[in-house]
């Protein structure tokens, strides 16, 4: 009978949904018990704080049933309320800002992010969302609640590589690159993780393991086929950064295959790599209804039959936590001699490790994050830290000399279906907050009493009005500027069931515009005549920008923003702020340039691999000023195997403006055994130059930079030349034909 009554619970307190839509809140069953941990614990050895932590969870495990292992191994636990311990759940999202979880601080998205080039302010938001973190946590458990997003353990970043622009999921991520995407995500990481001796502030989890990048309609069936060299080369360099230097605490694994066995049961990736090679200590979780798709035969893996033959794998492959329904079947795994007990212990074990290092069963105040309290949360400082970001994200892609504009102009019209809308500003994985800056909104607080500015929205997101009059364009004619919004937003691109009007979930297969937004900004074009017109675009992907290019006089990328984008935005276009973001992503100029979306190989793609002329390249972005390099200088031409070298730059502020500039080191392996990229970036950091001030930049060259993975996915050091560039760009030569700093060139020669 007790079986039953907690195969039953299992039942109630599971999401219902067994199609796996990721983004379904749940409240945890044991709620409205308000059962919490206080003061007083009780007198269990798993509540002393003066033994290990190994020898508490050791204790713990042993007071459980089967039963209730099985259910504190799924991602919303219920309460076990004979030994005192309330529910928790494992569930929470924290990608650029806490997520799902009420008012929060609303960062830009993070491709965003990626587009400031700048780990430390990764590291400072993190930081910031962190504390939201802690006083959101603290706050619900004051009162009892413990509610799906209410946790500790966030699942977040994701640092796969956004190898193809039709991925709808990809503004979830820094980019294409390994490096930016590494630095990045190692720096977020040791924000939510903190740096107490004893205690994470929060656990973070790098997702998704490993080769994980769309298609969003074939993910739970999907086998993407990597090679060994694509796989060291772009695939695993930034789980490998975050597991080993940022001491992340979780990996997710994907939906999908990777080389012929689901990631959840991935001999190679879960224990020859992330635990063998990589010596990972933390726990590995299912991505949510993952293990689903193990036994469904039509659209799934198929590698098994029963839900118990799934959870027996997944357990058996150091899958410790499953965000789903599928753990519950573990005790019949067991009856029929799938799973041993021992074995689900050992997960058991790797998971609770995180609970206990989070203060989880310590007495209140026993950890220094106790104490922070919700006046953190959405404070005046991370408003400002959002605008930051925002300021920082934001790429100019091309400028006829309009902007900055003035503020004092006499007539301003703002237009287009993405000026007066807040979800542009969200993205997707979002928190709410009450203050949310729209682009008009930003834009008519900045101008001056006695100029005049229209609103109209002249145009739908993506289709054509049912009225046929226009009453918007005109006011293009008789305007000193026209700003039209533009762009994507996550009506259009997200994940697999977010995307409302996406009849591809999520994904982009059609990489331009929507017609409509192009023909209201011809018509824009013919009103205005001579009058400039600035095209501000949203979205979180590459995409067909050409007509947009040749119909405005100035374009600027602004991406998913945040709740002070339209603060920054305005900065930006009126030169309070000089605009300093650089693509972390390369735009061609159509998919026609790109092997097909399913390939994963990487030929053709990024700008490692890719030969063509792009639209826009990555790591570009113009200014209001012009910066000068001059020649590079190397302590020695000459770099041995075991010896570092520096090279340094001196950069100028030529122009009038002051302004950041990101430089950007990039280095080129002349002469290869095998195939090697045309360029990679190595190196990146952010300065702030007044006019006409110079900084000399210096970047340490390391053997281990020179590197080159090998066809069998091994890092050789071979000798021979290497080519050296630093600039505010990617060394594609269309970065300079649209107005990109100059390059400084040297080479070395390893012996």
């Amino acid at each position: 009978m007790n079986k039953f009554i907690l195969i039953l619970l299992c039942c109630v307190f599971s999401l219902s949904l067994i199609k796996r839509e990721s983004s379904i809140e749940s409240k945890l069953p044991e709620e409205e018990s308000a059962l919490k941990l206080s003061d007083t614990l009780p007198d269990f050895p798993f509540y002393n704080t003066s033994l290990s932590i190994d020898e508490r969870v050791a204790d713990l495990i042993s007071r459980l049933s089967l039963e209730e292992k099985s259910l504190q191994m799924t991602h919303n636990t219920p309460a076990v309320e004979r030994l005192g311990i309330p529910p928790y759940s494992y569930w929470n999202e924290a990608l650029h800002g806490v997520g799902r979880s009420g008012v929060a601080t609303v960062f830009p998205q993070a491709i965003g992010l990626g587009a400031t080039f700048d780990s430390d302010l990764a590291f400072r938001v993190s930081s910031a969302i962190s504390d939201e973190a802690r006083a959101m946590h603290n706050a619900a458990k004051a009162k009892g609640h413990h509610m799906q997003y209410g946790g500790l353990t966030f699942w977040t970043p994701n640092i796969n590589i956004f190898r193809d622009p039709r991925w709808g999921r990809g503004q979830e991520t820094y980019g294409e690159d390994p490096y930016l995407t590494s630095i990045l995500g190692t720096s977020f990481v040791k924000g939510l993780q903190g740096d107490n001796k004893d205690y994470l502030k929060t656990a973070a989890c790098a997702k998704h393991f490993a080769v994980h990048s769309g298609p969003e309609k074939l993910r739970h069936e999907f086998d993407a086929i990597a090679t060994k060299k694509d796989m060291w080369e772009t695939y695993l360099p930034a789980f490998e950064a975050l597991v080993e230097d940022a001491k992340v605490e979780a990996v997710m694994c994907a939906y999908n295959s990777t080389n012929g066995e689901p990631c959840c049961a991935n001999e190679y990736l879960i224990s020859d790599v992330l635990r063998d090679k990589w010596n990972f200590k933390g726990h590995v979780l299912s991505d949510c209804w993952a293990l689903v798709d193990f036994y469904e035969q039509e659209k799934g893996h198929g590698v098994v039959k029963t839900q118990a033959e799934a959870a027996a794998l997944a357990v058996q492959s150091g899958v410790s936590l499953n965000c789903g329904d599928t753990y519950p079947a573990l005790p019949k795994a067991v009856e029929e001699g799938l799973v041993t007990e021992a074995e689900i212990d050992e997960q058991l074990a790797i998971l609770l490790r995180t609970r206990f290092k989070l203060g989880l069963f310590d007495p209140m105040g026993s950890n220094p994050y106790d104490d922070i309290d919700t006046s953190v949360i959405d404070s005046d400082t991370h408003r400002e830290l959002a605008k930051e970001v925002a300021q920082k994200s934001i790429v100019l892609l091309k400028n006829d000399g309009i902007l900055p504009l003035k503020n004092d102009l006499a007539k301003y019209f703002v237009t287009g279906p993405n000026a007066a809308n807040v979800d542009i500003l969200l993205g997707n994985y979002y928190g709410v907050n009450p203050r949310m800056v729209t682009i008009m909104e930003g834009i008519s607080n900045a101008i001056d009493a006695g100029s005049q500015l229209q609103y109209r929205i002249g145009a739908l997101l993506d289709r054509q009005p049912i009225n046929p009059m226009d009453w918007a364009s005109g006011n293009a004619g008789n305007s000193d500027v026209t700003i039209a919004v533009l762009g994507l937003s996550s009506l259009l691109e997200g994940e697999e069931g977010e995307s409302l009007a996406s009849a591809t979930a999520g994904d982009r297969l059609d990489y331009n515009l929507p017609q409509n937004q192009i023909d209201y900004l011809k018509k824009l074009r013919n009103a205005a005549g001579d009058k400039p017109i600035v095209a501000v675009i949203t979205g979180g992907s590459p995409m067909n920008l050409a007509e947009i290019h040749e119909l405005a006089d100035a374009v600027l990328l602004v991406w998913y923003p945040g709740e002070e984008g339209g603060t920054a935005v305005a900065d930006i276009l009126f030169g309070k702020v000089s605009p300093s973001g650089r693509l972390p992503i390369t735009f061609p100029k159509s998919l026609d340039q790109l092997p097909a979306y399913e390939d994963y190989t990487m030929q053709g793609r990024t700008y490692k691999y890719m030969n063509e002329d792009p639209l826009y390249p990555f790591g570009y972005g113009l200014s209001y000023t012009q910066f000068n390099y001059g020649e590079p200088k190397l302590t020695s031409k000459k770099i041995s195997k075991n010896k570092n070298q520096t090279v340094s730059v001196n950069v100028t502020n030529q122009g009038k403006t002051e302004s950041d500039e990101v430089v950007q080191l990039y280095i080129t392996d002349l002469k290869a055994s095998v195939d090697v990229p045309n360029f990679q970036l190595k190196g990146v950091q952010r300065i702030k130059l007044e006019p006409g001030a110079s900084k000399e930049v210096s970047f340490e060259i390391t053997p281990k930079m020179l590197e080159l993975i090998n066809d069998e996915g091994e890092k050789v050091l071979e000798s021979g030349d290497f080519k050296i560039y630093i600039g505010g760009s990617s060394p594609m030569k269309r970065s300079f034909e649209l107005g990109a700093s100059a390059l400084a060139e040297t080479t070395i020669t390893l012996q």
